[in-house]
């Protein structure tokens, strides 16, 4: 086995290692990195639905008061309103969702489907559970991560509408019937805030950064390679092969060969200095004999 291929067989492994390594950790980041990206994305579309429940209680509701004495206006409701803002959302963003899951709503869009009963449930059985976050198959839509707040009945103003049916206004019955949103409680939880963000694009993003990231290691590894190869033969093994032709050409007598020109004072210009020291000796020594 010679020289220029134990190099680049240990060459080879290294490189080999340190690709396997830096791609393994790269793509942990880049992954990891993707998700908080989605995370980051689901918190800031649950910020907005407060903002715009908090705008709608403190300003909306207020200056509606008198009308609202004689006809009910969902448009009033805090989750009526960041429900249709994010529905006008979704007509840019169709991946984007925003529900009021409720368990017994009386708007029958915000009624929970199974996955999200089990969300309200949890909530409903874990008193000190203040955020839900997780991650689901969206049929036809990929994988999704979804956060969620529980819904609690804090407000007892809130049970004017939803504690009896003749409790209720006549208008908001009239809209939705009598059959559901109402017998909640106070510090009832009956629902959740729901956020649901695709995480399909942010991975694929990952996914091509770290195939792009691998190619140019690769490139690099490869041009390094090639470099290194070339000194290797321009600055070792074609000088040890030319001192190894010569050694065997003294050692059969012949002394007419010329001496190695040192041009370097690396450990190859000192083997070939000591050569030509040995070549001098072992002539002067030939001569003596004779």
């Amino acid at each position: 086995m010679g020289l220029r291929l134990k190099f680049n067989l240990v060459l080879i492994a290294v490189f080999a290692i340190g690709i396997a390594c830096s791609g393994w950790i790269s793509r942990r980041i880049l992954q990891q990195n993707a998700k908080d990206e989605v995370v980051r994305n689901a918190e800031l579309m649950m910020s907005s639905a407060q903002a715009v429940r908090a705008y709608t209680v403190g300003q909306i509701k207020p200056q509606l008061e008198l009308q609202l004495m004689r006809v009910f206006l969902p448009q009033s409701v805090p989750a009526y309103a960041a429900t249709e803002v994010f529905n006008n959302l979704r007509k840019t963003y169709p991946d984007f969702a925003y529900k009021e899951a409720t368990l017994n709503p009386t708007n029958p869009r915000d009624k929970a489907v199974e996955w999200e009963q089990d969300v309200v449930n949890n909530f409903r059985n874990n008193a000190d559970l203040k955020l839900q976050r997780g991650e689901r198959d969206v049929p036809g839509g990929g994988r999704s991560l979804y956060i969620a707040l529980p819904m609690k009945i804090s407000d007892e103003k809130c049970l004017v509408c939803h504690s009896t049916v003749d409790a209720a206004p006549k208008t908001m019955i009239a809209q939705y019937g009598p059959a559901n949103g109402f017998g909640w409680k106070h510090n009832e939880i009956i629902g959740a805030q729901i956020v649901s963000v695709p995480m399909d694009v942010p991975l694929k993003n990952a996914d091509a950064a770290f195939q792009t990231f691998v190619l140019s290691l690769g490139a690099v590894f490869l041009l390094a390679f090639v470099v290194l190869n070339i000194t290797l033969s321009v600055m070792v093994i074609r000088p040890i092969v030319q001192m190894s032709r010569a050694a065997d050409e003294v050692s059969t007598g012949n002394m007419q060969i010329p001496e190695f020109a040192v041009t370097s004072k690396d450990e190859i210009g000192v083997l070939a200095s000591s050569f030509n020291r040995l070549r001098r000796s072992l002539e002067k020594a030939m001569k003596l004999l004779e």
